[in-house]
């Protein structure tokens, strides 16, 4: 399950500063993409319902400041794992 990260919680937005984004090399100068980043969970000083250490981030690059997505690592790894195999291919 994923979790809306609150922006207004304490230290978070000073701590999703500090973490390093990134895009997919794919995504080139378009404006309709998303950001990724790793984030520990303690350091972050949030909690997640599924009490993982590591986190997986997401935010719309357009919207930096807008919400952000967390995912656990198995949660990712499904995600990833899905579109390798081309399970979202009719979505296009």
């Amino acid at each position: 399950m994923r979790a809306i990260l609150p922006r207004e919680a304490k230290g978070l937005s000073v701590y999703l500063s500090r973490v390093t984004w990134r895009k997919s090399r794919r995504s080139g100068n378009g404006s309709n993409c998303v950001e990724i980043a790793v984030a520990d969970a303690a350091e972050a000083g949030t909690e997640h319902k599924a009490d993982a250490r590591r986190l997986f981030l997401v935010r719309d690059s357009k919207n930096p400041d807008g919400p952000v997505l967390a995912f656990t690592p198995s949660e990712w790894g499904a995600f990833v794992g899905g579109v390798k195999d081309g399970e979202f291919d009719d979505l296009n």
